[in-house]
């Protein structure tokens, strides 16, 4: 910042997923008097390669351009905050629209946080005392889950979904079946309002020694999903039936749950379908796509008020 002309760029290329590390490149921009003025993800990176397939890899590298700006002198968070959201949802729809996905959407989205963030001297609470980085990214975390999971689940049934559903299918969203390091595991959870702590090895949540695991039904048993109420263990349950070629007991039992015409229901499993989609051995997605193909010829015996069949 100190060498640069008026008029000067310089652009900044990052690609680091943990916490600590976003922080400290927020704070070291923010404290030389670079604003970034725009961020963009560009894939840099092979689908293909090895590493990939077996962790929750980052495809894109986030091109930060910075300048020499006037500052404003200092701002409130809560007005900072608002114009955050209201330039988040705008920056989101261009990165949802340009493709990106996943964890790289996650990351894009700070990029873009900065932006707003960045113009200001000092951002203080309604306490006057300063807002600390790590609080922008959380607030910016919640603000991508938000708007992740109304696109992933197409809107109107977002708010009907439950937390630790809404994690399923943002993992898979955003890690497909990978694992994933624990401190993404435990960001992702606290966006939704879930204490991972409390989830770890109950459920689908696993550990696997510094990183989590998000298991599919073809990892769980009858046994361990009876009497839950939970959306996703009764789409797992229906699966498990399913693959065992008990079509009728499957049937039976989403007419019991209440889900057998559920458009929540398909919603959530086509959600996660497509989240799958270009994992070629994926059980999980095999299972979903076969079951509800099937189901579907029996969508003419739905209550009147079920939508459009969507498999």
């Amino acid at each position: 910042c100190r060498v640069h002309k008026p008029d000067g760029i310089a652009v900044i290329v990052y690609a680091h997923k943990s916490t600590e590390g976003w922080e400290t490149l927020i704070k070291s921009l923010l404290g030389s008097g670079l604003v970034v003025t725009a961020a963009w993800p560009i894939h840099t990176e092979m689908k293909a390669r090895l590493r990939s397939k077996k962790s929750a890899a980052l495809l894109s590298s986030i091109y930060m351009v910075c300048r020499k700006l006037e500052h404003r002198p200092s701002g409130f968070y809560r007005d900072v905050k608002q114009d955050l959201k209201q330039y988040l949802n705008k920056k989101l729809d261009q990165l949802w629209d340009e493709g990106i996905s996943g964890a790289d959407f996650f990351i894009a989205s700070i990029g873009s946080a900065i932006e707003v963030y960045g113009k200001y001297d000092r951002v203080m609470d309604d306490r006057d005392k300063d807002v600390p980085v790590l609080r922008l990214l959380e607030d910016t975390r919640t603000i991508v889950t938000n708007y992740a999971i109304d696109r992933v689940v197409r809107g109107e049934f977002a708010d009907k979904i439950s937390k630790m559903t809404r994690f399923y299918i943002l993992w898979r969203w955003a890690h497909g079946e990978a694992k994933a390091p624990f401190d993404e595991a435990l960001k992702l959870a606290q966006s939704v309002g879930i204490n991972l702590a409390e989830e770890l090895d109950s459920g689908f949540v696993r550990k696997d020694n510094e990183h989590v695991h998000v298991v599919g039904p073809d990892e769980r048993t009858l046994d361990e999903l009876i009497g839950s109420e939970e959306l996703i263990d009764i789409l797992h349950h229906a699966l498990i039936l399913w693959k065992d070629q008990r079509l009728e007991e499957a049937d039976k039992f989403l007419a019991k749950k209440g889900y057998k015409h559920s458009e929540v229901m398909r919603r959530v499993a086509q959600a996660i379908s497509e989240s799958l989609a270009d994992s070629k051995e994926s059980k999980e997605k095999d299972w979903i796509d076969g079951m509800f193909t099937g189901m579907s010829g029996d969508s003419h015996d739905a209550d009147d008020n079920s939508q459009t069949k969507l498999f």
